[in-house]
Protein backbone atom coordinates (compact mmCIF):
# COMPACT_ATOMS: atom_id res chain seq x y z
CA UNK A 1 0.00 0.00 0.00
CA UNK A 2 1.16 2.95 -0.94
CA UNK A 3 0.35 5.41 1.90
CA UNK A 4 0.11 8.55 0.77
CA UNK A 5 -2.58 7.27 -1.99
CA UNK A 6 -4.88 7.57 1.43
CA UNK A 7 -3.98 10.89 2.89
CA UNK A 8 -6.87 13.38 2.85
CA UNK A 9 -6.65 16.91 1.42
CA UNK A 10 -6.38 18.28 5.06
CA UNK A 11 -3.98 15.59 6.30
CA UNK A 12 -5.98 12.94 7.76
CA UNK A 13 -6.15 9.69 7.20
CA UNK A 14 -9.16 7.67 4.61
CA UNK A 15 -9.48 5.10 7.53
CA UNK A 16 -12.82 3.19 4.89
CA UNK A 17 -10.66 3.55 1.87
CA UNK A 18 -7.51 1.95 3.57
CA UNK A 19 -10.09 -0.82 4.58
CA UNK A 20 -11.45 -1.71 1.47
CA UNK A 21 -7.98 -1.55 0.34
CA UNK A 22 -6.99 -3.82 2.39
CA UNK A 23 -9.53 -6.50 2.31
CA UNK A 24 -9.69 -6.94 -1.32
CA UNK A 25 -5.92 -7.02 -1.87
CA UNK A 26 -6.04 -9.94 1.25
CA UNK A 27 -8.43 -11.32 -0.81
CA UNK A 28 -6.10 -11.92 -4.09
CA UNK A 29 -3.34 -12.32 -2.04
CA UNK A 30 -5.12 -15.76 -1.18
CA UNK A 31 -6.49 -16.61 -4.47
CA UNK A 32 -2.68 -15.95 -5.53
CA UNK A 33 -1.45 -19.30 -3.02
CA UNK A 34 -3.36 -21.86 -5.03
CA UNK A 35 -1.64 -19.82 -8.85
CA UNK A 36 1.41 -19.43 -8.09
CA UNK A 37 4.51 -21.00 -8.65
CA UNK A 38 6.99 -21.30 -5.49
CA UNK A 39 11.05 -21.99 -5.72
CA UNK A 40 11.46 -25.45 -3.86
CA UNK A 41 9.17 -28.15 -2.89
CA UNK A 42 9.58 -27.85 0.89
CA UNK A 43 7.96 -23.96 0.08
CA UNK A 44 5.26 -24.68 -1.99
CA UNK A 45 3.79 -27.13 0.90
CA UNK A 46 4.11 -24.58 3.52
CA UNK A 47 2.52 -22.18 1.48
CA UNK A 48 -0.79 -25.07 0.95
CA UNK A 49 -0.63 -25.80 4.32
CA UNK A 50 -0.36 -22.31 6.25
CA UNK A 51 -1.62 -20.34 3.46
CA UNK A 52 0.70 -16.81 4.50
CA UNK A 53 -0.37 -13.44 3.41
CA UNK A 54 2.43 -10.69 3.32
CA UNK A 55 0.67 -7.11 3.36
CA UNK A 56 2.75 -4.45 3.85
CA UNK A 57 2.82 -0.62 3.03
CA UNK A 58 5.77 2.21 1.71
CA UNK A 59 5.93 6.03 1.75
CA UNK A 60 4.98 6.28 5.14
CA UNK A 61 8.48 8.54 5.64
CA UNK A 62 6.78 10.93 3.27
CA UNK A 63 3.62 11.17 5.02
CA UNK A 64 5.28 11.51 8.30
CA UNK A 65 7.16 14.68 6.63
CA UNK A 66 4.08 16.02 4.78
CA UNK A 67 2.23 16.30 8.41
CA UNK A 68 5.22 18.47 9.33
CA UNK A 69 6.34 16.09 11.95
CA UNK A 70 10.09 14.43 12.13
CA UNK A 71 10.61 11.09 11.95
CA UNK A 72 12.32 10.56 15.03
CA UNK A 73 9.45 11.79 16.94
CA UNK A 74 6.60 10.22 19.25
CA UNK A 75 4.05 11.59 17.12
CA UNK A 76 5.49 10.05 13.90
CA UNK A 77 6.27 6.65 15.89
CA UNK A 78 2.51 6.48 17.01
CA UNK A 79 1.03 7.42 13.77
CA UNK A 80 2.73 4.36 12.11
CA UNK A 81 2.09 2.08 14.88
CA UNK A 82 -1.93 2.71 14.59
CA UNK A 83 -2.17 2.86 10.37
CA UNK A 84 0.20 -0.64 11.29
CA UNK A 85 -1.99 -2.34 13.95
CA UNK A 86 -5.00 -1.27 11.66
CA UNK A 87 -3.45 -2.91 8.80
CA UNK A 88 -2.61 -6.07 10.33
CA UNK A 89 -6.25 -6.13 12.08
CA UNK A 90 -8.26 -5.87 8.06
CA UNK A 91 -6.24 -8.70 6.97
CA UNK A 92 -6.75 -10.98 10.43
CA UNK A 93 -10.27 -9.79 9.85
CA UNK A 94 -10.88 -10.51 6.03
CA UNK A 95 -9.21 -14.20 6.83
CA UNK A 96 -12.10 -15.08 9.63
CA UNK A 97 -14.43 -13.86 6.33
CA UNK A 98 -12.58 -16.52 4.06
CA UNK A 99 -12.41 -19.25 6.33
CA UNK A 100 -16.08 -18.92 6.66
CA UNK A 101 -16.90 -19.37 4.01
CA UNK A 102 -13.90 -21.29 2.39
CA UNK A 103 -12.67 -23.43 5.76
CA UNK A 104 -9.33 -22.47 7.88
CA UNK A 105 -5.85 -22.88 6.80
CA UNK A 106 -4.94 -26.91 6.84
CA UNK A 107 -2.77 -26.50 10.06
CA UNK A 108 -4.99 -24.71 12.07
CA UNK A 109 -7.06 -26.97 14.46
CA UNK A 110 -3.16 -27.96 15.79
CA UNK A 111 -1.93 -24.55 15.89
CA UNK A 112 -5.78 -22.61 16.84
CA UNK A 113 -4.45 -21.97 20.65
CA UNK A 114 -1.15 -20.58 19.70
CA UNK A 115 -2.71 -18.34 16.79
CA UNK A 116 -5.86 -17.27 19.13
CA UNK A 117 -2.63 -16.59 21.89
CA UNK A 118 -0.59 -14.38 19.04
CA UNK A 119 -4.07 -12.43 17.95
CA UNK A 120 -3.90 -11.79 21.72
CA UNK A 121 -0.35 -10.46 21.71
CA UNK A 122 -1.19 -7.92 18.99
CA UNK A 123 -3.97 -6.43 20.82
CA UNK A 124 -1.93 -6.30 24.13
CA UNK A 125 0.55 -4.08 22.27
CA UNK A 126 -2.52 -2.11 20.73
CA UNK A 127 -3.85 -1.56 24.38
CA UNK A 128 -0.54 0.39 25.17
CA UNK A 129 -0.82 2.97 22.76
CA UNK A 130 -1.96 6.09 24.57
CA UNK A 131 -4.96 7.46 22.29
CA UNK A 132 -4.11 10.61 23.61
CA UNK A 133 -0.99 11.12 22.06
CA UNK A 134 -2.37 10.45 18.86
CA UNK A 135 -2.46 13.72 15.82
CA UNK A 136 -5.40 14.63 14.99
CA UNK A 137 -6.54 13.10 11.97
CA UNK A 138 -4.89 10.07 13.26
CA UNK A 139 -7.23 8.94 16.16
CA UNK A 140 -10.07 7.26 14.10
CA UNK A 141 -7.18 4.95 12.59
CA UNK A 142 -6.80 3.93 16.63
CA UNK A 143 -10.70 3.97 17.40
CA UNK A 144 -11.07 1.75 14.12
CA UNK A 145 -8.22 -0.45 14.93
CA UNK A 146 -9.74 -1.00 18.31
CA UNK A 147 -12.75 -2.28 16.86
CA UNK A 148 -11.49 -4.22 14.40
CA UNK A 149 -8.82 -6.21 16.77
CA UNK A 150 -11.72 -7.45 18.80
CA UNK A 151 -13.92 -8.53 16.06
CA UNK A 152 -10.96 -10.49 14.55
CA UNK A 153 -10.61 -12.35 18.42
CA UNK A 154 -14.34 -13.07 18.38
CA UNK A 155 -14.63 -14.54 14.64
CA UNK A 156 -11.19 -16.24 15.08
CA UNK A 157 -12.74 -18.24 17.70
CA UNK A 158 -15.42 -18.97 16.30
CA UNK A 159 -14.35 -19.50 12.60
CA UNK A 160 -11.02 -19.56 12.47
CA UNK A 161 -8.66 -18.35 9.97
CA UNK A 162 -7.74 -19.15 6.44
CA UNK A 163 -4.07 -17.62 6.67
CA UNK A 164 -1.71 -18.30 9.19
CA UNK A 165 0.45 -14.60 8.87
CA UNK A 166 -1.10 -11.21 7.63
CA UNK A 167 1.74 -8.67 7.31
CA UNK A 168 5.62 -7.98 6.75
CA UNK A 169 7.08 -4.81 5.76
CA UNK A 170 9.50 -5.60 2.72
CA UNK A 171 11.98 -2.61 1.27
CA UNK A 172 9.90 -2.35 -1.67
CA UNK A 173 13.28 -0.69 -3.35
CA UNK A 174 12.15 -1.08 -6.46
CA UNK A 175 7.89 -1.61 -6.60
CA UNK A 176 8.45 1.87 -4.78
CA UNK A 177 9.51 3.39 -7.74
CA UNK A 178 6.65 1.80 -9.62
CA UNK A 179 4.48 3.29 -7.23
CA UNK A 180 5.78 6.75 -7.31
CA UNK A 181 6.91 6.75 -3.64
CA UNK A 182 8.78 9.16 -2.40
CA UNK A 183 9.80 6.76 0.38
CA UNK A 184 10.44 2.76 -0.15
CA UNK A 185 9.11 0.83 3.14
CA UNK A 186 8.94 2.31 6.30
CA UNK A 187 12.40 4.29 5.50
CA UNK A 188 12.45 8.29 6.09
CA UNK A 189 13.86 10.49 3.13
CA UNK A 190 17.10 9.47 2.20
CA UNK A 191 18.14 12.58 1.08
CA UNK A 192 15.96 15.95 0.04
CA UNK A 193 16.99 16.23 -3.39
CA UNK A 194 17.04 13.48 -6.04
CA UNK A 195 19.36 13.59 -8.90
CA UNK A 196 18.32 12.07 -12.38
CA UNK A 197 20.70 11.28 -15.20
CA UNK A 198 18.54 12.31 -18.29
CA UNK A 199 18.58 10.03 -21.36
CA UNK A 200 20.11 13.15 -23.74
CA UNK A 201 23.05 13.92 -21.03
CA UNK A 202 22.91 15.73 -18.40
CA UNK A 203 21.53 16.22 -14.75
CA UNK A 204 18.60 17.07 -13.00
CA UNK A 205 18.07 17.81 -9.37
CA UNK A 206 14.88 17.95 -8.34
CA UNK A 207 13.47 18.83 -4.71
CA UNK A 208 11.57 15.92 -3.25
CA UNK A 209 7.89 17.08 -3.56
CA UNK A 210 6.91 16.38 -0.22
CA UNK A 211 9.03 19.30 1.34
CA UNK A 212 6.80 21.65 -0.41
CA UNK A 213 4.02 20.10 1.86
CA UNK A 214 5.48 19.91 4.74
CA UNK A 215 6.28 23.83 4.42
CA UNK A 216 2.76 24.87 3.69
CA UNK A 217 1.32 22.59 6.42
CA UNK A 218 3.83 24.74 8.85
CA UNK A 219 2.53 27.57 7.89
CA UNK A 220 5.39 29.21 5.00
CA UNK A 221 4.01 31.78 2.68
CA UNK A 222 4.80 30.46 -1.11
CA UNK A 223 7.54 33.31 -1.20
CA UNK A 224 9.43 31.72 1.24
CA UNK A 225 8.86 28.11 0.51
CA UNK A 226 10.27 29.12 -3.30
CA UNK A 227 13.34 30.36 -1.65
CA UNK A 228 13.45 27.68 0.76
CA UNK A 229 13.59 25.19 -2.10
CA UNK A 230 16.11 26.25 -4.22
CA UNK A 231 18.21 26.65 -1.20
CA UNK A 232 17.87 22.79 -0.98
CA UNK A 233 18.34 22.67 -4.75
CA UNK A 234 21.55 24.34 -4.38
CA UNK A 235 22.76 22.44 -0.74
CA UNK A 236 20.73 19.43 -0.54
CA UNK A 237 19.96 20.86 2.98
CA UNK A 238 17.20 22.64 4.63
CA UNK A 239 20.36 23.69 6.94
CA UNK A 240 20.81 27.58 6.30
CA UNK A 241 17.47 27.93 5.07
CA UNK A 242 14.69 30.47 5.96
CA UNK A 243 13.14 27.17 8.09
CA UNK A 244 12.95 27.59 11.33
CA UNK A 245 15.19 25.91 13.85
CA UNK A 246 12.53 24.34 15.84
CA UNK A 247 11.40 22.72 12.02
CA UNK A 248 14.90 21.52 11.07
CA UNK A 249 14.45 18.26 12.49
CA UNK A 250 11.28 17.26 10.17
CA UNK A 251 13.54 17.95 6.96
CA UNK A 252 16.03 15.37 8.81
CA UNK A 253 16.82 12.24 6.60
CA UNK A 254 18.77 9.17 6.73
CA UNK A 255 22.18 10.64 5.01
CA UNK A 256 23.22 13.54 5.78
CA UNK A 257 23.46 15.35 3.33
CA UNK A 258 27.20 17.12 1.72
CA UNK A 259 27.07 20.85 3.07
CA UNK A 260 25.02 20.04 5.99
CA UNK A 261 25.66 18.48 10.06
CA UNK A 262 22.06 16.74 10.19
CA UNK A 263 20.77 13.60 9.86
CA UNK A 264 18.56 10.74 12.16
CA UNK A 265 20.25 9.21 14.60
CA UNK A 266 20.75 5.67 14.81
CA UNK A 267 18.34 5.09 17.27
CA UNK A 268 15.80 6.92 15.44
CA UNK A 269 15.42 4.04 13.20
CA UNK A 270 16.05 1.54 15.77
CA UNK A 271 12.51 3.09 17.41
CA UNK A 272 10.25 3.45 14.45
CA UNK A 273 11.00 -0.28 13.50
CA UNK A 274 10.20 -1.18 17.67
CA UNK A 275 7.05 1.02 17.24
CA UNK A 276 5.24 -0.86 14.31
CA UNK A 277 6.65 -4.65 15.39
CA UNK A 278 4.52 -5.80 17.58
CA UNK A 279 1.52 -5.39 14.81
CA UNK A 280 3.17 -7.61 12.15
CA UNK A 281 3.22 -11.19 11.25
CA UNK A 282 6.75 -10.95 9.81
CA UNK A 283 9.77 -9.32 10.00
CA UNK A 284 10.91 -5.83 8.94
CA UNK A 285 13.49 -4.94 6.19
CA UNK A 286 15.41 -1.66 7.04
CA UNK A 287 18.25 0.15 6.82
CA UNK A 288 19.67 1.31 10.36
CA UNK A 289 21.82 3.91 9.33
CA UNK A 290 24.91 4.87 11.35
CA UNK A 291 27.65 7.25 11.03
CA UNK A 292 31.51 6.58 9.41
CA UNK A 293 32.45 6.84 12.59
CA UNK A 294 30.56 4.41 14.08
CA UNK A 295 32.28 1.99 17.00
CA UNK A 296 32.32 -1.96 16.95
CA UNK A 297 30.71 -0.96 20.76
CA UNK A 298 28.43 1.11 18.67
CA UNK A 299 26.66 -1.70 17.01
CA UNK A 300 26.65 -4.03 19.77
CA UNK A 301 24.58 -1.42 22.15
Amino acid sequence: MNLRAFVNMDGSFNVNDFENAIRLTAIAQDLEIDNSSFPTKKIAENSHKFRPLGMGYANIGSLIMSLGLAYDSDEARIIAAVITSLMTAKVYETSTEMAEKLGTFEEFEKNKEPMLRVIKKHMEAFEKIDRNKIPNGYKEVYDTSEKIWANVLRRGEKYGFRNAQASVLAPTGTIGFMMDCDTKGIEPEIGLVQTKLLAEGGILKIVNGTVKFALQKLGYNEEQIKRILEHIEKNETAEGSEIKEEHLAIFDCSNKPLHGKRTISTMGHIKMMAAVQPFLSGAISKTVNMPNDATVEDIEN
